[in-house]
């Protein structure tokens, strides 16, 4: 049998649905009034998308409910009342961001498919195989991958491959932006992007240019390629675009894909779009040009979208989208019995009796009159293929009632194909019957907490850590003698680093050395650090991961130090908590986006909390330097190149750092203003977290002093302090998100 790619479809409405449908879209992906990354989509509401899953099942279609956001402590309780009747209608999948809702649904709806979203910024076969040990069925990778990753995922892991394949492109790593939350308080992990990456920035002695935006992917002409790569599933973007366009390009997709397929032109020398079908197309949408995204390249200018293009009206084309099944039939009418139908779609099978046949005493019923009448299928689902009519006798029904006979014909038909989708709700793990393991708190000496020999925590005194990326604020950082612990960001080949580290820790043994693994950890990375693995071993106490890739690969290699987690592996329910205990994470990194508030229910005691600092917005596979024409990597050599920085402004003037790391080919960008929490010690103290860590990126050596001595006097010394007077930020100390 021939392998067939799903084309998924994005469904942002019912009309959307529908025209997905009739495209020949093999399964759709869709949100609720909850929990989805589109807040502002026409999401359905709870009849409407109940009545979806129906349509989509009738028609021999696959549904998946996006819950691809983070869900705060005081929601996730909420998520099984709001799932559970989708799961008894059959929901064929749910596709997840959280890495607490991953254990949430396999305790609650152990039958369920689970999707890891591209939010989950998966770059490797290890995080998803990580991600497959916990119940994962399907990967949306990240969309920064190469064919030649996805094609090892598929290969080492088994598991569904799902890709995007047309619509819009984000330049951040999906799931590690925070760049409208952080200057709008508009979350991206919570569905609200604003999209500020569209707006104009100026590099440094640059023009002003859209420089964070890029085109819209579109990869029709390389189907056999992804096909080859082994992606089992073509994700089509655009729950916010209307019907006509999600009929369109689904419609394009279809026809290519089964060309593939069925032609066996899976290679780029047999296949081929042609001129009109490419036009069509494109025209679906205009906006900022094409670009076949990232298979082929690891990034480059050429994708960049240069200039915004002036407004272009949408035309809402009002449409009626219909398609129906083929069914058959079979009618008997014979006086003094009841009219029987039977019908027929697939296997399943339907009868049904209408009222009693009279003898006919004047114009008996004829067989072609009787078959147009019940053909009239109307706006139902279905339409006859075949229908026969058997009449015995002089047989009398009016058309009423066979009306009648064909509505509940057809609708226990319908009940019959839903049938094979629904769930009893006997399968399902009721809420009591759990060992509610989730719901405890973290508390001293739980595993998921490191309690130190000096009982720092339990008496409400957190450790201070600091975060560093150069040689120099390493040294500050040692002699000014508040650190408990340094994080040394990202840095392992620096020979200077390497032999200067034990050295430090000979002159104060009382402070542990993390190393900072790299926020992207693709296969470029594990190449260099497979190298570096017994230096790794023996030079530093721990270490701070980003990534699950990072995890697993310190596990494979049977890393035994502790291992701690960066806020940027989301922990924002207890259930995160628990999935992070269950890793034999030491300590996880309270989030960015939650409040005082909500740090309290989530309940951070021994966790890490930063309280200063230039905080990441974005991580990026495209490079701010390389398309502005500044790169300056062959000059650079060894830790030297990781450490540099430029800045673009916005239109506000408002200038954010650029640090890239050539090492691993990622920039990052960083917030205009510092994160400054010194003057609210007394709150976090209350949170009791183990850990506060002060995070320095360019500051010069005189200012890491500074800082850390005005930390020192408010978190060691308890004295009152006022704000600074330079720009600042509380970050969502105050304001958390919605």
């Amino acid at each position: 049998m021939r392998r067939r790619v799903e084309i998924l479809a994005p469904a942002g409405s019912i009309e959307s649905l529908r025209a997905a449908v009739c495209a020949g879209a093999d399964a759709v992906y869709i949100g609720g009034t909850r929990f989805g990354a589109r807040a502002y989509a026409k999401n359905l509401s709870e009849e409407e998308l109940l009545e979806a899953i129906d349509y989509v099942h009738i028609h021999g279609r696959r549904i998946y409910l996006t819950v691809n956001t983070l869900l705060k402590d005081s929601e996730i309780d909420q998520l099984y009342e709001y799932l559970l009747p989708y799961y008894l209608r059959g929901a064929d999948g749910v596709i997840v961001q959280d890495l607490g809702v991953i254990g949430y649904l396999r305790r609650y709806f152990p039958d369920l498919a689970v999707h890891a979203s591209t939010q989950m910024t998966v770059t490797g076969a290890d995080g998803a195989a990580l991600l497959k040990e916990k119940g994962i069925t399907r990967v949306v990778p990240a969309r920064e991958l190469s064919l030649s990753e996805i094609r090892k995922m598929k290969e080492q892991t088994g598991l569904e491959i799902e890709c995007f394949v047309h619509g819009a492109l984000c330049y951040c790593y999906s799931g590690q932006c925070l760049l409208s939350s952080m200057i709008g308080g508009r979350s991206g992990n919570r569905g609200q992007c604003a999209q500020p990456c569209r707006l104009p920035y100026r590099a440094d002695g640059g023009k002003a240019a859209d420089l964070l935006s890029l085109k819209d992917l579109c990869t029709i002409e390389m189907l056999p390629e992804l096909i080859g790569a082994g992606i089992d599933s073509f994700k089509i973007e655009g729950r916010m675009k209307q019907p006509d366009y999600v009929y369109t390009v689904v419609q394009m997709y279809r026809k290519y894909a089964d060309i593939c397929l069925e032609s066996g032109a899976c290679s780029r020398g047999k296949y081929t779009v042609t001129k009109e079908d490419k036009e069509v197309l494109l025209s679906a949408y205009q906006r900022r040009g094409y670009t076949d995204g990232y298979y082929m390249r690891y990034n480059g200018k050429d994708m960049i979208s240069w200039q915004r293009p002036a407004a272009l009206k949408e035309e809402e084309r009002v449409q009626d989208y219909k398609l129906q099944e083929k069914i058959n039939g079979k009618l008997i009418l014979s006086p003094g019995s009841r009219a029987k139908l039977l019908l027929s779609c697939g296997e399943c099978r339907a009868e049904c009796e209408g009222e009693t046949v009279q003898q006919a005493l004047k114009q008996p019923l004829e067989a072609a009159r009787v078959k147009k009448q019940m053909c009239k299928t109307g706006n139902t689902q279905f339409t006859f293929d075949k229908l026969e009519v058997q009449i015995e006798g002089q047989a009398f029904l009016t058309m009423q009632a066979l009306n009648e006979l064909r509505r509940n014909g057809t609708r226990k038909l319908a009940e019959c194909i839903l049938e094979r989708y629904q769930r009893s709700e006997r399968r399902i793990l009721d809420l009591s019957e759990c060992d509610g393991m989730a719901d405890r708190p973290l508390e001293s000496g739980s595993g998921g907490v490191r309690v130190q020999p000096d009982g720092a925590y339990r008496e409400g005194q957190p450790e201070t850590a600091y975060s560093v990326q150069t040689l120099e604020q390493l040294e500050e950082a040692y002699s000014c003698g508040y650190a408990d612990v340094i994080y040394v960001d990202d840095l392992p080949g620096t020979g200077d680093l390497l032999l200067r580290i034990p050295r430090l820790k000979e002159e104060r043994p009382g402070c542990r050395i993390y190393l900072a693994m790299p926020y992207i950890f693709r296969a470029k990375a594990v190449g260099d650090w497979e190298g570096f693995y017994e230096k790794l071993v023996s030079v530093y106490d721990g270490v701070l991961i980003r990534n699950l890739e990072s995890y697993r690969w310190l596990k494979q290699h049977g890393y035994a130090k502790e291992i701690r987690s960066d806020h940027n592996l989301y922990v924002f329910n207890r259930y995160g908590k628990t999935f992070m205990r269950e890793l034999g994470i030491s300590r996880f990194t309270a989030p960015l986006e939650l409040n005082a508030r909500e740090l309290g229910r989530l309940d951070i005691r021994g966790a890490v909390l930063s309280v200063y600092g230039y905080q990441p917005v974005m991580i990026t596979a495209n490079c701010i330097w390389k398309t502005t024409d500044q790169c300056l990597k062959t000059e650079l050599s060894g830790g030297r190149q990781d450490s540099q920085y430029l800045c673009i402004s916005d239109r506000y003037k408002k200038r954010f750092a650029v640090r890239r790391c050539c090492r691993y080919c990622y920039n990052v960008i960083y917030n205009s203003a510092p994160l400054f929490l010194a003057d609210q010690a007394e709150e976090i103290r209350r949170l009791a977290p183990g850990e506060i860590r002060l995070d320095f990126t360019a500051e010069t050596r005189e200012e890491v002093r500074g800082i850390a001595e005005l930390y020192a006097d408010a978190f060691i010394r308890r004295k009152a302090l006022t704000p600074p007077e330079r720009e600042y930020t509380r970050g969502h100390f105050k304001r958390g998100v919605k």
